[in-house]
Order: structure tokens, then sequence, then C-alpha cells
């Protein structure tokens, strides 16, 4: 089983680089294909899924991971699905009827850091002076639909406790958090959606031969 993963930026691959094996186990193989931000993502997806139409083998399977950035939820996933469904390929959400299919596509609802501040627990492993009492503030209490932007938030937070003065290093930060994170306990939605599709993928994804 491979997995090819397709992602907008660096740090969203040094965070899943870390976090696909604890999500699928550690002998997994993937690999992860990092675009040049959302936007050159989106305008090369219908290129590359046609591409991945004409040679995929039988045993690999392709994920697609956008932030959402406060776009329309349903039109992006209906970018997404529309690319690969031009294509000829099956996604989970036009699964065919014996459930089997070949992508999965999934939206950081509203980014990345979303994900980071639902696991709070390692949150504080990785920036040790962060207050112990910030999961309790209305501010934060859900991860998905922190006002003003999950990484202004972060960025703002950490700066309060002597972190990154000169600005979030959104690489590093993955690094730094991702390898304490607990797939299990996270309270962000989205990414239990993103956890629960993987798992998915690999029990119903389409094992024939593309036609």
């Amino acid at each position: 089983m491979h997995l090819e993963i397709l992602i907008e930026e660096p740090s969203a691959e040094a965070a899943l680089q870390i976090l696909i094996p604890k999500i699928a186990g550690p002998h997994l193989s993937f690999r992860m294909i990092t675009f040049q931000g959302k936007h050159d993502l989106l305008a090369r997806l219908p290129q590359r899924m046609r591409g991945y139409a004409r040679w995929l083998p039988p045993d690999y399977r392709i994920v697609v991971v956008v932030d959402e950035d406060r776009q329309d939820c349903r039109q992006l996933k209906q970018q997404l699905e529309t690319a690969a469904l031009m294509a000829g390929l099956t996604t989970k959400t036009s699964t065919t009827p014996d459930g089997l299919f070949q992508v999965l596509n999934r939206i950081a609802v509203e980014e990345l850091e979303a994900w980071f501040w639902g696991d709070f627990e390692a949150l504080r492993q990785a920036y040790p002076r962060l207050p112990a009492t910030l999961p309790s503030r209305r501010a934060y209490r859900n991860s998905d639909a922190i006002a003003g932007g999950t990484a202004e938030a972060l960025e703002r937070e950490l700066q309060r406790a002597g972190y990154y003065s000169s600005g979030l290093a959104k690489m590093q930060a993955a690094r730094d958090i991702a390898p304490y994170m607990q797939p299990d306990r996270n309270r962000s939605q989205s990414f239990q959606v993103f956890c629960d599709g993987i798992k998915a993928l690999l029990t119903r994804g389409l094992r024939s031969d593309i036609s």
C-alpha cells in the first residue's frame, strides 16, 4: 500500500511526515508532493489527476489536503472532487456501490494550525511556557473556529509566551509540535475527519486495475 499525498506548502509536509505514520501505522509507504501554495495546487490539480489516471498502480491511493482559508468549504471540496472525477478516478464522496475509492480529498478547517490547537497537550510539550489555561478560554475552545485565524492566534500566544519574537516560523512550529501529537486525543473535528478518511482509504481503497 502506498499513498501519494498532495499538499500546498512545506509546513504541511513537515507535520504530515510525522503524523501519517501515527495515523496509518509505521510501515505504510507514502510520498509527499508539495506545491507552491494553495493556488498552485488547485491550478495544477486537474492535470495531475489526469496523469495519475494513466499510470496509477492498483495498490496506490491519492490524498489531497488543502486549507480552507475562509473559502466556501463546499465549493472548495467540489473543486477537488471535480478534478478527480473528470480524470476518471473514484473519490470517497462519489464512491462505487461496493464502497471502494482511490482519491481522498480533505480540507483543514480553517488551516493546518487548527490541527495543532486541537492537541493543546502537544502544543504545551513543544512550548512549555504557554499558559495551561488557554484551552479553557472561550476563544480557543473550538480549534476549528478560532476567530481571526488559527495561525495568527498561535503566533500571538507563542509571542506572549516568549517564542518567535520576529514572527511565527511555520515550518519550525510544525517540526516542534507534530512529534508530540496523538491523533486519538485531537479535538479538531477536521483533523478527525482527515484521520477517518485515511483509515477508510486504506481499508476500502480500490484494488482492481484502472481501465
